[in-house]
């Protein structure tokens, strides 16, 4: 079951070229869910780490482990944090479905979940996920 707090867990921080980004990479792949991570400094998200999709499917998305870990070696290469963690609801709304809940590890990431439909009233849309709640972020470009 999902339980929602009513009131915004807060905000996080995105340059404000990110979002066109996340939003091109849903459209590119309509029918399947894309994922990945986000990265940045000091608390701002500016840098998109795509996943090849480890189970390419239309309603659950995972990152292989050999690229996870590729993915944090890059991060501690380049001196960035792991900010967040994105996928697409290729279709129905594009908040966190039971799955998505039950599959939050990171608690203090954002989870970015973005629609690829045309006609989404809020394409990208972020939230904090934690022990079985989660509740929206306010996106705050930069």
């Amino acid at each position: 079951m999902i339980s929602r707090h009513d009131k915004s867990a807060g905000a996080v921080q995105v340059h404000r070229a990110l979002l066109p980004q996340l939003i091109a990479e849903a459209s590119a792949t309509p029918d399947v869910e894309c994922c990945g991570l986000l990265a940045g400094r000091d608390g701002v998200i500016s840098a998109l780490l795509p996943a090849r999709q480890g189970a390419p499917r239309a309603s659950t998305y995972e990152i292989a482990p050999a690229e996870l870990f590729s993915f944090f070696r890059r991060m501690r290469d380049e001196h960035l944090e792991h900010l967040g963690i994105y996928h697409s609801h290729p279709r129905g709304d594009n908040s966190p479905s039971e799955s998505d809940v039950a599959l939050a590890y990171y608690p203090e990431a954002a989870y970015f979940i973005i629609s690829p439909r045309p006609d989404a009233p809020r394409p990208v849309r972020a939230f904090r996920i934690a022990d079985g709640r989660w509740s929206e972020l306010v996106i705050d470009l930069v």
